[in-house]
């Protein structure tokens, strides 16, 4: 999987949307793909949480390191026997769901790693989007590119719908699941005439969605 032609702020993006998600209460957290640490630092410079990552990317790792509290650099599957039990308050995943082969089976295994009502918090491309309906449903195509919702890196595709089923066959409660980083065209508006505007998630980017731990 090819990670090295991304933008160059791929890994280095802020999250002010994600990081209001966050409750100010939380001093323990985990960012799963933390890039550069970009996003570490928002969450420091938030509440001053310990703040853990782990980073595909050994470059982008590298330049973490002087901001998370913990570092490992690699897959996400290899480590999660290396975190503490009942210890994380949050677990962010943004934008990185998508890019596992099995994201339901990763996070089951981290339950155990939050505490009592710990939450997940996560950012997930949605391929209900109307530029890729445009692009499928008219055009009759299936394009990847280097990012966005066609990201030629993604493994797996989500609606605001197959997100919430995700969390709660995993037995998390749903506490929010809204979309994100909305479109200012008018097409889905018009796209949404025939459909009686029942199909308005098209506009969003992305959906944003905190699932409370609520096994313990």
């Amino acid at each position: 999987m090819d990670y090295n032609n991304k933008p160059e702020a791929y890994y280095s993006f802020p999250r002010h949307e994600m990081l209001a998600l966050l409750p100010k209460t939380a001093k323990r957290v985990l960012d799963v793909g933390c890039g550069q640490g970009t996003f570490a630092a928002q969450i420091k410079g938030f509440n001053n949480a310990e703040v853990w990552g782990i980073e595909y990317m050994p470059k982008e790792g590298e330049l973490a390191k002087d901001i998370v509290d913990q570092l490992f650099i690699g897959a996400v599957e290899d480590f999660i026997s290396e975190l503490p039990e009942n210890y994380f308050d949050a677990i962010f995943f943004n934008d990185v769901l998508e890019h596992l082969a099995y994201p339901d089976d990763v996070l089951r295994a981290l339950k155990s790693k939050l505490v009592k009502d710990g939450l997940i918090i996560s950012s997930i491309p949605n391929i209900r989007n109307f530029r890729v309906l445009k692009m499928l449903v008219i055009n009759g195509d299936w394009d990847y590119q280097d990012h966005g919702i066609m990201d030629k890196t993604h493994l797996r595709w989500f609606t605001k719908k197959s997100i919430r089923k995700m969390y709660e066959s995993l037995g998390y409660e749903v506490i929010s699941n809204n979309g994100i980083n909305p479109s200012k065209s008018l097409k889905p508006y018009l796209y949404n005439i025939p459909l009686l505007f029942t199909a308005m998630d098209m506009k969003y980017t992305q959906f944003a969605t905190v699932a409370k731990n609520v096994s313990k």
